[in-house]
């Protein structure tokens, strides 16, 4: 495939809508509001922060189709084992888990340095549980997206010899990107990686964490808070129909990408609203927490951990020892205590023990639950846009595009 000296052989970014700007400039004042918030440290913060990132974890994997319970994912952030996932499927949530944190790490850095390296450094930490994979390296043959459902291939990535000089010009507009907006630069890689499918598998967790990645090497305020992936992790089948209608089957980087970044947009507007939102609850179910703390005369170290429950987590005495920093006996003595007025219900025995909300527990996330508003869609015509048939590509290359969803790759 040739492409013309004049243009950038990758997608470009479009012109913004006079609703694309007005939904970007309120994703900002949202985002302005959070950091304002948590200027001041608040004793919920550490959690919020916590179970944030869990749900990116969650979110970007079960796109993927590897499902995960949310404190599994956050299991997997404090390097313990699993409750309820198989063992193949925590390896993915780890070493996702690897490559986030890794975003994370570098995130006062600019792009003034970064090369394609990183982003190969990024899918070896993603994948280097599965050597099969080959984790790392670009893919050395043709790689097709096949739904299952209709028995079609659905997109085709560039040749694999194109790949190499494709990532290069990715990692170029990186670089060079600085005057666009950090949300929509986010959105323009997250394409254009997904896009080119340079890897066997993990492509789609590769684009969304280099979008990610984005955000965080930019002054957009919190990097916890910032990602979409949990977003697009509840709205998979709106994420593929929005990547579907832009690349039309095949690599065509001379495509429009007006409908991608008003997509974005407004997962950004809708994911900004959520996180508000649970700002605003993590204090009034703190407040709760400390009032049954006085009332049971409990240790206020177990606040974490009855948080934790709130949200709907599964608390066990070796994640309880590890945050707290208590020795055994008092461990014991806490969860005991937790147990006793049925704040936390135990199950299981030995190792396999661990406890969920009580009663009380329950009626505070019942309350939260009831006080939730709903969200306003900054988009209101884009889910039936979405739904209009592709044309020639009936899903997404949004997946990884590896043999387990249905993509082959070259195996040479």
């Amino acid at each position: 495939m040739k492409h013309s000296s004049h243009h950038r052989p990758i997608y470009e970014t479009p012109p913004l809508s006079g609703d694309d700007r007005a939904v970007l400039g309120e994703i900002h004042q949202m985002r302005k509001e959070l950091r304002h918030v948590l200027r001041t440290p608040k004793r919920w913060e550490g959690g919020l922060r916590r179970s944030a990132l869990a749900r990116a974890i969650r979110g970007s994997n079960s796109i993927e189709g590897y499902q995960v319970a949310e404190d599994d994912a956050a299991a997997a952030l404090d390097d313990e084992g699993p409750i309820g996932a198989d063992e193949r499927t925590f390896l993915e949530i780890q070493g996702y888990r690897f490559a986030l944190g890794y975003v994370l790490a570098r995130g006062e850095d600019d792009y003034s340095g970064f090369d394609a390296t990183e982003i190969r450094a990024m899918h070896y930490m993603m994948l280097r549980h599965d050597p099969a994979k080959s984790p790392g390296r670009y893919r050395k043959g043709p790689v097709f997206v096949h739904d299952e459902r209709s028995d079609r291939v659905v997109y085709e990535g560039p040749e694999a010899a194109e790949v190499p000089a494709l990532v290069e010009a990715l990692v170029e507009s990186l670089r060079s990107g600085s005057d666009v907006d950090p949300v929509v630069r986010s959105a323009m890689a997250h394409l254009n990686l997904v896009m080119i499918h340079p890897f066997r598998d993990g492509n789609g967790r590769m684009a969304r964490a280099l979008a990610t990645s984005v955000l965080t090497r930019s002054d957009i305020g919190e990097p916890e808070f910032s990602s979409i992936e949990e977003w697009l992790g509840a709205n998979t089948e709106d994420y593929y129909a929005a990547l579907a209608l832009t690349g039309r089957g095949s690599w065509r980087p001379s495509g429009d990408a007006r409908l991608w970044i008003s997509f974005s947009l407004r997962a950004h507007h809708m994911q900004a609203q959520t996180v508000a939102q649970r700002v605003q609850q993590a204090g009034e179910t703190w407040a709760e927490l400390d009032d049954l703390i006085a009332r049971h005369a409990l240790p206020e170290r177990a606040i974490d951990a009855m948080f934790e429950a709130v949200l709907g987590y599964r608390i066990r005495r070796a994640g309880y020892l590890k945050r707290t920093g208590v020795e055994d006996q008092t461990a014991t003595r806490d969860l005991a205590a937790l147990a006793g007025p049925g704040i936390l219900v135990p199950h299981g025995t030995g190792r396999g023990r661990y406890y969920t909300a009580g009663e009380p527990l329950q009626r505070i996330q019942d309350s939260r639950r009831a006080g939730r508003k709903p969200l306003t869609d900054p988009y209101p015509w884009m889910r039936p846009r979405l739904a209009e048939p592709p044309g020639d590509a009936p899903t997404a290359p949004g997946g990884d595009g590896g043999p387990r969803r249905g993509g082959r790759g070259s195996p040479g």
